[in-house]
């Protein structure tokens, strides 16, 4: 595997109980990905395959995170990654698993398979929100004429408000905004 010497860097500034995490998970990647490459993506320690991402390892304050790509994300508490919170190496599936879960989400690239997302529950539209746009033709075109994933946006922003009154604002603000064609988070489009 070719390697990196950014990981070092990365490895080296990691708190003293990640570093034998990131080490371990490191050697494991190579044992997994002999033809791999290494390199720093969002910021963390990835390991390729083919120009593919296949894992990721990452540091936080308190715990690791690994991420085997291409992999289903099973729900394992919190944290990112299909690992959970590592905070020692002892917290690591036995070696064979984890370089055989490897090898799999490189195969699966090789093959050109993609990991099958789920359906998102769809989200009723609120009758208060409906009123509004009901109440404001363009806002309604615009909002009709989104993609299901941009209305969704809208419709999971209105629905979490915690506080009547929060809603009440965030339902204004939206009108105002599908009034203008943005999307839910067009302040964010040209970052």
């Amino acid at each position: 595997m070719t390697t990196d010497p950014r990981i070092d860097d990365y490895i080296a500034r990691a708190a003293p109980f990640a570093q034998p995490i990131l080490i371990h998970l490191r050697k494991l990647a190579h044992e997994a990905l002999p033809n791999g490459e290494e390199a720093i993506k969002w910021r963390v320690p990835t390991f390729m395959q083919g120009g593919k991402n296949i894992v990721s390892i990452a540091a936080f304050k308190a715990h690791c995170a690994c991420v085997i790509h291409h992999e289903e994300q099973e729900a394992v508490g919190e944290g990112m990654g299909q690992l959970g919170k590592l905070a020692t190496v002892d917290d690591l599936p036995p070696d064979e698993e984890l370089v055989g879960r490897i090898r799999r989400g490189a195969e699966r690239v090789a093959e050109g398979k993609r990991r099958q997302s789920k359906p998102k529950a769809e989200i009723p539209m609120p009758e208060d929100f409906a009123t509004a746009l009901e109440n404001n033709l363009r806002a309604k075109q615009n909002f009709d004429s989104f993609t299901p994933a941009q209305r969704r946006e809208y419709l999971e922003w209105i629905t979490e408000a915690k506080r009547a009154e929060t809603r009440t604002k965030r339902i204004a603000t939206a009108v105002e905004w599908l009034a203008e064609g943005k999307r839910r988070n067009w302040k964010y489009e040209n970052c």
